[in-house]
């Protein structure tokens, strides 16, 4: 099947690549598994063979209709025809489970995802998953490794993805995947990540409210990345410098301090310190 370019198709190729993907996700039988853009079916057949129950979500008309008929006669894979950022993702596992006879606690859904993003809507399918209130207890995304090391990213090399990928998880670069593993070979390497929700913040648990201005101060700390973090909340928050800068020395931060060197723990206690000028 020739890959569509307007999707940002790269079908994985590798049968070694994948047995490490299956390996690594270690798929148990009777779990739920929502696999994002199945393609061609190499991943979902192998999650199938193990026991697994697949939810596959498939945007291109072509490979819905190939993976209907490839996986026909498996009651274990459900294949569906959608875009997976406009999808209710929780009323489908949910319906899933329903129909599989599998009784659920009162808003309990346990579910784990896996897929092949396309590089131009990683940001948006992660932070859509990240954000579920119920959510996945675990991803498994093969990305550009560009991006998978700006969500793992420490402090020195920070930025709004990684804050806000470490906010709400552990992301962990799992293995990397050359370019020739794919078909169209794309550009540049691959990354197998995984992101378990386990926040940072668990202990805390944040307000609706209080994450919205975790989040606004975030993105007025990295206004602009050159500056000092002092510079980009005194200009963000409208606030003298010496305000912010007595607030630092308090949480003993240093003055020239650049955002790409605070960690997500202490951008929340930055919150917290600085939620009255919001």
């Amino acid at each position: 099947m020739r890959a569509k370019k307007s999707l940002g198709q790269n079908f994985l190729q590798d049968e070694k690549v994948i047995e490490k993907i299956i390996s690594t996700f270690s798929p148990s039988e009777k779990e739920i598994v929502v696999e994002i853009g199945p393609g061609e079916g190499v991943i979902t057949e192998k999650l199938a063979l193990s026991g697994a129950n697949v939810i596959a979500i498939e945007i291109d008309e072509r490979c819905v209709s190939l993976l209907k008929k490839k996986f026909e006669s498996l009651e274990n894979v459900e294949i569906i025809h959608g875009d997976i950022l406009q999808s209710n993702i929780g009323e489908i596992v949910k319906k899933r489970c329903e129909k599989l006879g599998i009784s659920l606690k009162e808003g309990e859904i346990s579910y784990r995802v896996i897929g092949n993003l396309p590089y131009y809507i990683t940001s948006a399918i992660t932070r859509m998953f990240l954000e579920l209130k119920q959510g996945p207890l675990e991803m498994f995304f093969m990305v550009q490794r560009e991006v998978a090391e700006r969500m793992c990213a420490k402090s020195g090399d920070m930025s709004i993805l990684s804050v806000a990928v470490q906010y709400f998880s552990q992301p962990e670069i799992l293995f990397i995947v050359p370019k020739e593993a794919f078909l169209p070979i794309p550009k540049v390497e691959s990354a197998f990540i995984r992101l378990k929700k386990t926040p940072f913040f668990q202990k805390e648990h944040f307000t609706q409210e209080e994450e919205k201005l975790f989040f606004r101060l975030v993105k007025i700390g990295f206004s602009a990345r050159r500056k000092t973090l002092v510079n980009n909340l005194s200009n963000g928050l409208g606030r003298e410098k010496k305000e912010i800068e007595e607030i630092l020395q308090d949480m003993k931060v240093s003055l020239t301090i650049r955002p790409q060197n605070i960690e997500v723990r202490k951008w929340g206690i930055l919150m917290e310190k600085l939620r009255k000028f919001f």
